[in-house]
């Protein structure tokens, strides 16, 4: 009898074990288009409870064209960017690595439908709205406090489980199981924009799993001191509007400097109309179009001048995107608002806004975290993710990005010894898509770790 169920349990065991090393079951994906497999694979939605609710994982996979050395996780950013989807039209761009290596994706937990995501999805609409004003008193705090509840218990009472486990650890806790699924002794990992916070979150989670890890475009989550990365973050600001100031220098808009001042000055006491659209921008407001369209490099600044020239007289239509939010704007930041630390009280908020508009006269909190986080201000989860030095063990990491971006991703991997940034010095927003010096230097790393020389430029 002992012997019977010995044998059993072997049995029993040994089906696990080789179900295990099968790895996912994968099949055509719906509507491919490139030679893409797709697979499913269950996961708890509480990373805390492995044995509670399971939600489903889409996974995508490009096989290598030769003999694989391993397999690449890509994500994209967003945070709901569709891996699945954005690799069936980006997929020429994993050609030289797919000589050597599989390219799996996946479709990131929470953003179903509506991102074109394929995953388990939060049932939620999001919503995009402007930013708000910063409160001018602890009433306005508060009021502040409550609408973005409002905004963010719409989503939440759909599935406050999955709303509240939607963090960048959490969608890093889900790249560990799909290395494990896919039988990969350790992690090579792409991650794009917003995608590098889950790589962040991955290296201070499992940082004996690393073998390779490119954060491209993205930005420092990992910072001891948050308030110092949030001055960097706007002196990285200031130098796009100096580039443009300098430019000026030389060319017929010599007057905009002291123009922009005067506007932003003007516009912080009463709005300035933008008489094409019915609406009127701040001083917040004009700032972050302004970092934003710098951003782009000389082929935007002529016309930048001629807005600039234009809402000083009066009229900010030139600001006016020409599709979508007509103001500075996000939306429901339900894996933001865990992953971005926020003020308690008003007056810490205030301290913040004094610092940056210090270290940044022109740029102001425009476009940093610090703006972006006020939609966070009374969300109904608590920072279940903040920022955390990385560990020490972690092998070398690579970095990318342009203007600003190499910067911020520089100040992640200088705390791992040996690591390297690849730059470009000029507009932009990622690298290995559009900069083949780039792609070059990171499929590099991915199939033989060797790492670009320090200040490498593309």
């Amino acid at each position: 009898m002992l012997k019977s169920i010995a044998l059993a349990l072997a049995l029993v065991s040994s089906g696990v074990h080789a179900q295990q090393a099968a790895g996912p079951d994968w099949g055509t994906c719906p509507d491919d288009k490139i030679g893409m497999q797709c697979a499913d694979l269950q996961v708890p939605l509480n990373w805390q409870k492995p044995d509670g609710r399971k939600i489903t994982l889409k996974l995508g996979r490009l096989k290598s064209t030769g003999t694989s050395e391993g397999s690449v996780l890509v994500a994209y950013g967003g945070p709901g960017a569709p891996g699945i989807g954005m690799t069936q039209r980006l997929g020429d761009w994993w050609a030289k690595l797919r000589e050597h290596m599989d390219i799996v994706t996946w479709d990131t937990r929470g953003y179903g439908e509506q991102f074109g995501g394929t995953s388990t999805g939060l049932p939620c609409t999001w919503t995009r709205v402007p930013l708000p004003d910063f409160p001018a008193d602890d009433a306005d705090f508060g009021r502040l406090s409550d609408t973005n509840r409002g905004y963010a218990e719409a989503c939440r009472n759909k599935d406050p489980e999955l709303f509240a486990n939607m963090s960048s650890a959490d969608h890093a806790r889900d790249m560990e199981a799909i290395r494990k699924a896919l039988g990969d002794a350790e992690l090579n990992f792409y991650g794009a924009s917003y995608a590098g916070f889950y790589a962040q979150a991955y290296a201070g989670l499992f940082p004996g799993q690393v073998r390779t890890m490119v954060l491209d475009g993205t930005w420092n989550h990992s910072a001891s001191d948050w308030n110092a990365e949030l001055e960097a973050m706007a002196k990285s600001n200031e130098q796009f509007i100096d580039r443009f100031f300098t430019w000026c220098a030389s060319h017929d808009c010599q007057d905009v400097p002291r123009l922009w001042r005067g506007l932003v000055a003007r516009a912080d006491r009463a709005p300035i109309p933008a008489k094409s659209a019915g609406i009127a921008y701040t001083g917040r407001d004009l700032q972050s179009f302004v970092v934003a369209s710098s951003r782009q490099g000389p082929d935007a600044w002529p016309a930048l001048a001629e807005s600039i020239r234009k809402a000083s007289k009066g009229d900010a239509s030139g600001f006016v995107p020409a599709r979508g939010a007509r103001y500075p704007d996000q939306t429901t930041g339900v894996t933001e608002c865990v992953d971005w630390p926020r003020p308690a009280k008003r007056a810490d908020l205030d301290a913040t806004v004094a610092r940056l508009r210090k270290v940044a006269p022109n740029a102001g909190t425009a476009n940093t975290l610090a703006t972006a986080g006020l939609g966070c201000i009374g969300w109904p989860t608590p920072v279940t993710n903040p920022p955390a030095a990385l560990p020490k063990g972690l092998p070398p990491l690579l970095g990318a990005g342009a203007w600003g971006e190499s910067d911020a991703v520089g100040r992640v991997v200088a705390q791992v010894p040996g690591s390297s940034v690849v730059s470009f010095d000029g507009p932009g927003h990622t690298l290995y898509g559009t900069n083949l010096c780039a792609r070059d230097h990171i499929n590099r790393y991915f199939t033989d770790r060797t790492l670009p020389k320090p200040g490498t430029k593309c």
